[in-house]
C-alpha cells in the first residue's frame, strides 16, 4: 500500500468534466494498493487513516507544524491512483502489473476511505477506476510519501 499526502488549501476532481469531490483546506490523498495487498489487512490501512488523520503537518500560529488535519478541521479528498505502483527502471514504458487487481484494489480503496472517516474525518472522493482531473492547490508545499515497506 502507497499513499501520498499532500498538503491542500484546495483541491477537487472532476470525471467527464463534472466535479465529483472537493475539499478546501485539508489533504489530497493518492491511494495505492499493490498486489502484496489484500482486503485482511484492515490493521494496515487502520494505522494508515490514523497517521494521516493525526499527522502534525498544518501550521499552528507561530507557523511551526504542530496541528493535524483533524486539529484544523480540515478534510481528506482521497483519489485512488494505480500509477503509484509503477516499475519504471527496465525500458521507457513503466510496467504497472504491481498494482492489486481492481477488485481488490477497489475493496481496500473503500475500506481506506472508511477508516479515514472513522477518525473523523471528512472524506470526499473521486470515482475509482475513471479517468479523473485533479486540481489542487499544495499548501507549503508540504507532499509526503507512505508505503508499508
Amino acid at each position: 500500500m502507497k499513499t501520498i499526502l499532500q498538503r491542500v488549501s484546495e483541491a477537487n476532481v472532476s470525471v467527464d468534466g463534472e466535479v465529483v469531490g472537493a475539499i478546501g483546506q485539508g489533504l489530497l490523498v493518492l491511494f495505492c494498493a499493490e498486489t502484496s495487498d489484500s482486503s485482511a489487512q484492515q490493521g494496515q490501512i487502520d494505522y494508515f487513516a490514523r497517521k494521516i488523520a493525526t499527522m502534525r503537518i498544518f501550521e499552528d500560529g507561530s507557523g511551526k507544524m504542530n496541528l493535524s488535519v483533524k486539529d484544523i478541521g480540515g478534510s481528506a479528498l482521497v483519489i485512488s491512483q494505480f500509477t503509484l505502483a509503477a516499475e519504471w527502471r527496465n525500458g521507457n514504458r513503466p510496467s504497472f502489473s504491481g498494482a492489486a487487481s481492481p477488485d481488490v484494489g477497489k475493496a481496500l480503496y473503500d475500506g481506506f476511505c472508511a477508516a479515514l472517516a472513522d477518525q473523523g474525518l471528512v472524506v470526499e472522493t473521486g470515482e475509482f477506476g475513471a479517468r479523473m482531473e485533479v486540481s489542487l492547490v499544495n499548501s507549503g508545499p508540504v507532499t509526503i510519501v507512505m508505503d508499508d515497506s
